[in-house]
């Protein structure tokens, strides 16, 4: 009994997803520290953290972790935490402007401090290209001093992080660049104290270390929050406060409102919004007549007519008039409160490209570390041994042959100089930053740049898939067509041994009152046309659906049956009537034009046909041409004949194989795994609802659509605005965004595997070539501002 106790509770542990905003991270190294720190606690099933947005999302089990105790171990560890749904949801968007000029703020200091280490030093230097001295700055004793400040001012906090990183066993960058740092500091002084030694002091080499760490960071920092701003601007949208109507029953002059936060508002309530004002929440207009911006949802310039009845959007801006609405929808639970939640997941999804980088990056500082140690024992035990004409003079990279002896030439320790050298150029050139900013940034500006104009990119994994897209299928209704079917034609069938006893308008009157029941698009058509002749649609009992085959049910006690002829053959209308030569002939005259037909049985006898006609979108037929001409089979997908299907793609241009007809909404999935398994990469576009299972199923769901809770959920990339044309921006613009992950890896990698050779003096025995610590730091600086700088090119996208 116990056991079973037991297995019933396993079973009903739920798992939760929690935003922690972190703090401290420096590098891919305290990236995959913070996710190993994560994935160890008991409880949590899977982390990702993003270093751009400092944001970690956890995947944990229910009622088995204390998320405040998870965020305490993490900040225990050295990585400030807290979670994300205990900040004051209503502030949020101020609280990170706050952040941003705060940090802006620190940045600024450090560029001034940055600016003026740098100055001097490069006054010191002043002396080895023109042999002028400048009074007092010329003096080693000033050096010594600029660089003792150096260290325990702006240097304390990049000393005390890397020393807490060596604690945890988890070395980061700034272990790196402190260790550089210390060691070239305490060989000068050592140098200086001990001057009979014959070393050289280079105490410019740490303030210049420092000075182009910190420029480099501060870059970094404005870049990272240049590339944050799109996201920014998409949370801003969210209104923070609500207006909200004490009493309902009470309208005109006399309502009577009180201000509270938009996340307190209730399903129900009703709200007043005045000109010029957003709307808080998702809602239903109850009372008045405005005009609304929607453009944020839909880019549509044009303002459109509110009036009672209709719905609105939270983010919206009323224009005109006051209206009073009633919430449908919580703050959390609104489209562009999801539209931000689905944006700030997509930025912590990684692409599988990165695998490669977070595994290497989990390793670096220990392989850095490495390679400094081996550089200096190689040096110093063996290659100033061998090459013993070589030295490195001064601060700066002044490398030449000077024909005369290290011992005659520096002294005694000259080998270790060098060497000592040599490995601290190694430490302070390798920059593991650059590989753990290279897929976030990236991510960053393409997902905010894309949920600025409509378009839902779910996350990096999504990006590198829809790189090796080839076959792209299509949905009919609704997604290359207008999704507004109209009838066309209507007419009873008498021929070839069965009568039709009704009329033009009993036949639509009847199908009318079947259809009435359901919300296809085509019964809708069905419907109206019915309603616009003014017909009397009489009422339905014993209504029944199947999807993609008709309807049946009871009209004044005759039994209506509705649909193809596979469903009138199954409700047992005979085969013989539905073949016969002329309702097969009419029936193909309306098939070629393009038009959908509905047959129509009563009482198990065919009375008629009905067509109707869905024209394409204005341009579906540009859209299948840019397509094409990206290199991208195009296939369409049809619960029509096939007939039917061939005009529609005689309209696209379309190879009359690439259109399959007769597909149920159910095999519509079975199509795209058929494709999968011929080794093509499938991206099916569809209306989010009835395509749900192909959506899921292809390698890229692409849903057409409002933002409904289904195409969020089903499909990689949600199209909110209703055009068909975004299908080519979003592809478009995933493959620059994923062009700039793979520009950006490329790079950090080239960076470093160039970069620590050339430290390590690769081609200082042959061509005199060396980094000095001081240029290897510059150039780490360097390397961290170039990737976000790339990833910010994004915006020329559009």
């Amino acid at each position: 009994m116990q056991t079973i106790q037991q297995n019933n509770a396993i079973e009903q542990t739920t798992t939760e997803k929690i935003t922690l905003d972190v703090g401290g991270m420096k590098c891919a190294g305290c990236v995959t520290a913070v996710e190993k720190q994560l994935v160890q606690y008991p409880g949590v099933d899977s982390a990702c953290v993003n270093l751009a947005t400092e944001v970690a999302v956890v995947e944990y089990s229910v009622g088995v972790v204390d998320v405040n105790e998870l965020a305490k171990v993490l900040t225990d560890a050295g990585f400030p935490s807290q979670p994300r749904n205990h900040v004051n949801k209503s502030n949020s968007v101020k609280n990170t402007e706050i952040k941003h000029r705060q940090e802006m703020q620190s940045a600024f200091k450090q560029l001034l401090i940055a600016g003026t280490l740098l100055l001097f030093s490069f006054i010191g230097h002043l002396e080895h290209f023109t042999g002028f001295t400048v009074p007092i700055i010329g003096n080693i004793w000033f050096h010594f001093g600029l660089a003792t400040i150096a260290i325990l001012v702006p240097g304390r906090p990049i000393l005390v992080d890397g020393w807490r990183g060596l604690q945890r066993n988890a070395p980061n960058m700034n272990t790196l660049v402190g260790l550089g740092t210390l060691s070239a500091y305490t060989t000068s002084v050592v140098a200086l104290v001990f001057p009979n030694l014959g070393w050289e002091c280079f105490f410019d080499e740490p303030v210049m270390m420092l000075g182009f760490i910190l420029l480099g960071r501060t870059l970094e920092k404005r870049t990272r929050n240049k590339a944050a701003s799109a996201f920014q601007k998409l949370l801003s949208l969210q209104p923070v406060t609500a207006r909200l109507i004490a009493n309902p029953q009470k309208q005109g002059t006399d309502i009577s409102t009180v201000n509270i936060p938009a996340e307190q508002v209730k399903v129900g309530e009703w709200l007043q919004v005045l000109p010029g004002e957003k709307i808080p929440l998702d809602g239903e207009v109850v009372d008045g007549q405005t005009t609304v911006d929607e453009s944020m949802l839909t880019g549509e310039s044009v303002a459109v007519v509110k009036n009672a009845g209709n719905k609105v959007s939270a983010g919206t801006l009323n224009q005109s008039g006051v209206i009073s609405v009633c919430a449908t929808r919580t703050a959390s639970e609104t489209t562009l409160a999801q539209i931000v939640k689905l944006v700030e997941t997509a930025q912590t999804r990684k692409a599988p490209v990165q695998k490669l980088a977070d595994t290497v990056s989990g390793y670096f500082t220990y392989g850095v570390l490495t390679a400094a140690l081996l550089t200096f024992l190689f040096w110093y035990f063996i290659g100033t041994h061998i090459w013993q004409d070589i030295s490195i003079s001064g601060g700066m990279d002044m490398l030449h042959h000077t024909g005369t002896k290290i011992s005659q030439d520096l002294g005694v320790g000259s080998g270790l100089l060098i060497s000592l050298k040599l490995a601290i150029a190694v430490m302070v050139v390798a920059c593991p930053c650059a590989l753990g900013l290279a897929t976030p940034t990236a991510i960053l500006v393409g997902t905010a740049l894309a949920a600025e104009r409509g378009l839902l990119i779910k996350g990096g994994d999504v990006l590198e898939k829809i790189h090796q897209l080839d076959t792209i299928v299509f949905d009919k209704t609704g997604t290359l067509t207008t999704g507004q079917p109209i009838v066309t034609d209507w007419m009873p069938i008498a021929s070839e041994g069965f009568d039709s006893n009704y009329s033009s308008s009993q036949i639509l009157t009847l199908a009318a009152a079947v259809e009435k029941g359901t919300t296809h698009p085509l019964a809708n058509a069905i419907v109206e046309s019915a309603v616009q002749k003014n017909l009397t649609i009489p009422t339905v009992q014993d209504l029944h659906t199947e999807a993609g085959l008709g309807v049946s049910g009871t009209v004044g006690g005759q039994t209506v049956v509705l649909g193809n002829k596979d469903w009138l053959f199954w409700q047992g209308v005979p085969k013989e009537q539905a073949n016969n030569q002329t309702l097969n002939k009419q029936a193909q005259n309306l098939a070629a034009e393009g038009k959908t037909v509905i047959y129509i049985a009563v009482d198990g006898t065919i009375a008629g046909i009905i067509a109707i006609a869905d024209t394409l979108r204005p341009d579906a037929k540009s859209l299948v041409k840019q397509l094409q001409d990206m290199g991208l089979r195009i296939m369409l997908l049809s619960g029509d004949t096939q007939i039917a299907a061939n005009a529609i793609a005689s309209q696209l241009n379309l190879d009359p194989k690439d259109a399959i007809a007769g597909v149920l909404p159910a095999k519509k999935a079975t199509v795209i795994k058929s494709l999968q398994q011929d080794k093509k990469v499938v991206a099916m576009v569809g209306d989010g609802i009835n395509d749900a299972p192909a959506l899921s199923q292809a390698d890229v769901g692409i849903a057409m659509g409002s933002g409904t809770d289904v195409a969020m959920e089903t499909a990689d990339i949600v199209l909110m605005r209703d055009c068909i044309t975004d299908v080519v921006d979003s592809i478009q613009l995933s493959k620059a965004t994923f062009n700039k992950i793979r520009q950006n890896l490329f790079w950090a990698f080239a960076y470093n595997t160039l970069g620590v050779p050339l430290a390590a003096g690769i081609l200082l025995p042959s061509l005199g070539f060396v980094l000095s610590p001081a240029t290897a730091a510059g150039l780490m600086a360097f390397s961290s501002v170039s990737v976000v700088t790339n990833s910010l090119l994004l915006r020329r996208f559009f």
